[in-house]
């Protein structure tokens, strides 16, 4: 029997780069959106910037930043000034992450206001055409009702703080306790939540934005009710998938550290690299 030929990876174009930045862009404004309804004391905001967004859904949470810029043009120096005094008034210093596909003009002009690279991520994406048409066999996965927000605020905070324990490492901390912590994970979507309205269409699944899904982080309890991420929770992530495919996704992606563990599991499950994303504050 002939060996079964591999496939190929997924070649990703400017086009496709501006395409998944879009729908990076439009999630975060989402949560950000979310976030503010949900305690208007905390001053969020989802700003549009040329393409991209700029949020703040608080100074613990990983939404408080600038994405999706490069692929419609440089803002005008006046309107990034007036984000970056926006998120100063917050007390956070403006955090942008940048594709290494986009316009390389963007790079230049946050190098000329004062913004130091201080961290790459990996973007890593897989077509949705061969993925698992249901959820593995034995395995039952449901989403948690609008009674059970505590333990699943606790689940989702320590998948966070887990370390990897591989690769580069990250450049943000999220603290174990604290009300800090505690906006962070709410600013996510939060159990018992109604999927997304359509979009162009397309039904869409919880974490999904046009035909693109984005695959959030895993972690589970086991039986004896301790708390554990990265063990290769392979079945649920083929379940994700499975439901992003039903809700008519036809691309699933993935942010990764480099060289990290989470970044060694997915690409066993098909995931390819796809760009960079350069890290960059403003001090």
């Amino acid at each position: 029997m002939s060996p079964r030929p591999r496939a190929l990876p997924l070649f990703c174009s400017v086009d496709l780069a501006a395409r998944i930045e879009a729908a990076e862009s439009r999630m975060i404004a989402g949560a950000a959106e979310a976030a503010a309804r949900r305690d208007p004391s905390l001053g969020a905001f989802a700003r549009p910037l040329v393409g991209g967004v700029a949020s703040y859904a608080g100074a613990a949470s990983p939404l408080t930043k600038i994405a999706g810029l490069g692929f419609a043009g440089a803002p005008a120096e006046p309107e990034l000034a007036a984000i970056e005094e926006a998120l100063a008034v917050a007390g956070v210093a403006p955090r942008v992450e940048l594709s290494s596909l986009g316009d390389p003009a963007i790079a230049a002009l946050l190098g000329r206001r004062g913004y130091t690279l201080i961290a790459v991520e990996h973007v890593l994406g897989r077509p949705l055409d061969d993925a698992p048409a249901a959820a593995a066999e034995g395995l039952t996965i449901e989403p948690s009702p609008a009674d059970a927000l505590d333990p699943w605020l606790d689940l989702i905070i320590t998948g966070f703080a887990t370390p990897d324990g591989q690769g580069a490492g990250v450049d943000e901390e999220f603290p174990r306790e604290g009300p800090p912590t505690r906006r962070c994970a709410t600013s996510s979507p939060r159990p018992g939540s109604p999927p997304p309205r359509p979009r162009d269409g397309c039904p869409r699944a919880p974490q999904a934005c046009g035909s693109t899904a984005k695959v959030i982080s895993a972690a589970r309890r086991d039986p004896a009710g301790h708390r554990q991420r990265r063990r290769g929770i392979r079945r649920s992530s083929d379940d994700r998938l499975a439901r992003a495919r039903a809700a008519g996704c036809t691309l699933a992606i993935v942010t990764t550290q480099p060289g990290s563990r989470s970044q060694e599991n997915v690409q066993r499950q098909g995931f390819h690299l796809l760009y960079t994303r350069a890290i960059l504050v403003r001090a």
